[in-house]
């Protein structure tokens, strides 16, 4: 059936015309449409390639339909296996629209390739057709399909065209593969720069892209290879120009390999409309011992129940590469198995820090540090600091590691016994939750001291520290000290374990987490006894660039409060240094009865704030805005002591097993899995956060209160 065109009627069109032109939101709609039947003939059932760009992101959950003119026939049982090239959650007919749920994100740009294998009759006379494709962020764009005479359809499809020549048929390998020869059908010829498509039968078959050098045409090198979904499209070089047949080799550095699943397949091949399908094939599953890849061994320090423990294991990934600032993803048994902030340098692949980690309830997502080699082979070392427990109950488990989407699955291992190591309750040591020390019975290290060796304006220094006594005692390569420095320090990201020694011998590790410095002794520490730290300048931590006074802070992992905390003077002759300054308990600044003595107060627009009578610095000033007093994410932890951990685009707040989160910019924050609305965004001032305070205090158990006094307002707990 030939398409009609109709006028706009009379009233309609003059109705438009008087109508004043106003501004309209932009709309997105799909890029450079390209549907093609395999069989135009009519009234033949024929499979359907669909291909577009994006124009805006699609993530796994959204739609993508496909509206065929009502001539059509689709039938009302298309289902999710009848969709090739894309991952797809489910399919739903709804007259002549197949609609497909996705289940795979794209990106803005991305080149999107499937075909809808069954289920598409073409209509029963020649003419030219419209199908309209959407997805559900983007508007429709509309291509055209001829239909012919079923009796002249010399274009449809033909049944064992070519044979396929496979290096090898076991399941998983990667392999070398030869297509053809296929002879044109009527007077066909090749045309330089013209494309041939390959569509592929399984998507994880391709690499996500392939060289030129690696394809051949005729014996000629392909002009250029691009990959989408399951299909790749190849340029046809000067060197098969006019050919009558298609002969497709492709090398085994293309990166092909074969299904993971035992089955039998056929490849189809497209060139100027016509599709050629492929003698079948069959792929077995146990026919190479190269499947061993499939699984890798999973190596614990610790496999106690509950433990904390690292992880270290090589994984094989075939076709599939990791490359420079690539994505690992790594999947544990459950989420409360991964702390919700973590640190990339306790992530190491081959041999080198992450440049970014992230977790996601039990998966953690690994960037590929810049110089990284592509390759294949990863070798992935989850550390002890990374602080991954181990699951709750005892059994077997796997991990899960996927890369450029194949995921391979771990051969089980066995976690059991007790654990003999403390499960944290946070992805850093057990900060106090509350501001006021917790004494220690017979512990006194009112004469403990922390001393620079250099305190000129941001100078690499040595710090030394000497604390006289613990109430609890640390096991050697377990228990950790842990050194808090305030905001205004630069800490590097790794500190060589020789830079650090305890009681005159080098530490067994160092980790890092923003701010704070924990060292794993390589001696037991009795409890009563005393700790001499010394940080060598080699550390590279370097002093602030401003002048003024700066508290540092001294925890361990054993005991739940604050150890001691000293003042030292950084671009000044700092008494503090010679002399340890003790928190008192009550201060003339805290005149007000009603005021608790446990309370850290500040003033609006005051660069400071006050915990027992003293005074600390503070990189920005609170303020209000509007009605919500806004404070830096320094406040929480040097004045709360507050596990808090922060970057130019996020903060972390914790408490407990309590997770309050932050992005820097927006009005939305999580308080475990749960969003809340901020009264006005979190924005960066000189580098610092500032957050509303009472969505943290509120919250985490804190309560706010006003000294009209002093004018300053308190927090306690």
């Amino acid at each position: 059936m030939e398409k009609s065109k109709k006028a706009l009627p009379i009233v309609l069109a003059s109705a438009l015309a008087a109508t004043p032109f106003v501004a309209v939101p932009q709309a997105y709609a799909i890029e450079k449409l390209d549907v093609s039947a395999d069989n135009d003939g009519a009234g033949k059932e024929s499979d359907y390639d669909i291909k577009f760009t994006l124009e805006e992101d699609l993530s796994s959950g959204d739609t993508i339909t496909v509206e065929f003119d009502d001539d059509f026939d689709v039938d009302k049982k298309i289902s999710k296996k009848d969709i090739s090239g894309i991952d797809v959650k489910k399919v739903e007919v709804d007259d002549n629209e197949v609609i497909i749920t996705v289940d795979e994100d794209f990106d803005e740009g991305e080149k999107i390739s499937f075909t809808i294998k069954s289920g598409i009759t073409n209509p029963d006379d020649k003419g030219t057709y419209d199908v309209k494709v959407e997805t559900e962020n983007e508007s429709s764009d509309t291509d055209e399909v001829e239909i012919k005479k079923s009796s002249s359809s010399s274009s449809s499809k033909s049944k064992n065209d070519y044979s396929v020549t496979l290096s090898s048929k076991a399941a998983g390998d990667k392999v070398s593969l030869k297509l053809g020869k296929i002879s044109l059908k009527g007077s066909d010829e090749l045309e330089t720069n013209s494309t041939i498509t390959v569509t592929f039968p399984e998507k994880g078959m391709l690499p996500s892209s392939i060289d030129e050098a690696d394809v051949s045409v005729n014996g000629t090198k392909a002009k250029s290879v691009s990959v989408s979904g399951s299909s790749v499209d190849i340029k046809i070089p000067s060197g098969a120009d006019s050919d009558d047949y298609i002969t497709l080799e492709f090398d085994k550095d293309a990166g092909i390999e074969n299904p993971s699943s035992g089955d039998k397949y056929v490849i189809k091949v497209k060139y100027d409309g016509t599709t050629y399908e492929s003698d079948t094939f069959e792929i077995t599953k146990n026919g190479s011992s190269s499947n061993a890849s499939d699984s890798f061994t999973v190596n614990l320090s610790d496999p106690g129940v509950g433990a904390r423990t690292s992880y270290t294991f090589d994984a094989d990934f075939g076709s599939k590469e990791l490359k420079e600032d690539g994505e690992l993803v790594l999947e544990f048994p459950s989420s409360d198995m991964v702390p919700g902030i973590l640190t990339a340098s306790d992530f190491l692949i081959n041999g080198k820090a992450a440049r970014k980690a992230t977790a996601v309830g039990n998966k953690v997502a690994l960037v590929a540090p810049t110089g990284f080699k592509a390759t294949s082979k990863v070798k992935v070392e989850v550390t002890y600091g990374a602080w991954i427990s181990n699951p709750k109950t005892a059994g077997s488990y796997t991990l899960k590691a996927t890369v450029s989407g194949r995921t391979l699955e771990s051969k089980s291992f066995s976690i059991g016994g007790s654990s003999v190591t403390p499960t944290p309750t946070n992805p850093t040591p057990t900060n106090p939750t509350t501001p006021v020390p917790t004494p220690n019975t017979g512990i006194n290290n009112s004469t403990a001291t922390i001393a620079l060796t250099q305190n000129a304006l941001g100078k690499q220094t040595g710090v030394n520290v000497a604390i006289k006594g613990m109430g609890v005692g640390l096991q050697k390569q377990r228990d950790f000290i842990e050194i808090v420095f305030p905001v205004g320090y630069k800490v590097p990201a790794y500190i060589a374990p020789a830079n650090i020694s305890v009681n005159g011998v080098g530490s067994n590790f160092v980790a890092v987490r923003g701010q704070n410095v924990l060292i794993y002794p390589s001696q037991d520490i009795p409890a009563a006894t005393t700790a001499n730290i010394v940080i060598n300048p080699a550390a590279n931590i370097v002093n602030p660039a401003v002048k003024n006074t700066y508290s540092i802070s001294v925890f361990t992992s054993e005991e739940r409060g604050l150890l001691f905390s000293r003042i030292v003077g950084v671009g000044m002759p700092s008494p503090a240094q010679t002399k340890p300054v003790t928190p008192t308990p009550q201060q003339p600044q805290q005149p007000s009865t009603t005021i608790p003595t446990n309370s850290a107060s500040f003033k609006v627009n005051a660069a400071n704030f006050t915990l027992h009578g003293k005074t600390y610095p503070l990189s920005v000033a609170p303020y209000i805005d509007g009605n919500t007093t806004m404070v830096p994410a320094q406040f929480f932890k040097e004045a709360l002591a507050l596990t808090t951990q922060w970057n130019n685009s996020s903060v972390a707040v914790i408490s407990g097993t309590k997770v309050v989160k932050f992005t820097v910019g927006s009005k939305t924050a999580k308080v475990g899995k749960t969003d809340i609305q901020l009264p006005t965004p979190v924005v960066l001032k000189n580098g610092m956060p500032m957050i509303p305070i009472r969505t943290v205090t509120d919250n985490l158990g804190y309560k706010v209160g006003w000294d009209a006094k002093t004018s300053s307002v308190y927090v306690y707990k």
